[in-house]
């Protein structure tokens, strides 16, 4: 597994970060070479499933998740929310954490992604990729 954790800061009120973080459809527009497609109905919430499909000419992956915790911020509570890597190739975990703090939010995101028929000794560069990619995603996300 490659593991990996990210945490920014916002001066969005905590509720319209986790709005943005998990509006899953708008991480495509940051994601380089990828569309995301949602197949199950709204709202947002437990058992919402989305395919990540990252396509380079004619070769593509799906990263299918579904999401297993749905907990949105509140006045006493921050949001949790996890997802299930469940493809063939892309394997593991993610989740998304925002926090109010002072006049904004804090936000983290923290991951444990396989690539399938990849040997362990590229854990660590996909890791560095994993961090470099969903850094940049979250900070455009919180700014958009």
């Amino acid at each position: 597994m490659a593991p990996f954790l990210i945490e920014c800061r916002t001066p969005l009120p905590a509720d319209e970060a986790w709005r943005r973080l998990t509006d899953w459809e708008r991480h495509a527009a940051h994601v380089p070479l990828t569309r995301i497609t949602v197949t199950t109905p709204p709202p947002s919430g437990t058992g919402t499933r989305f395919t990540a499909r990252t396509r380079i000419g004619p070769l593509s992956v799906d990263d299918l998740m579904e999401v297993v915790r749905w907990q949105p911020p509140s006045a006493h509570a921050p949001g949790r929310c996890r997802l299930e890597k469940r493809g063939r190739a892309i394997t593991g975990w993610a989740e998304i954490e925002v926090y109010g703090h002072g006049d904004g939010a804090r936000a983290r995101w923290t991951e444990e992604l396989r690539v399938r028929w990849t040997p362990r000794v590229l854990d660590a560069p996909t890791a560095w990729a994993g961090r470099l990619v969903f850094g940049l995603v979250m900070r455009r996300l919180l700014d958009a």
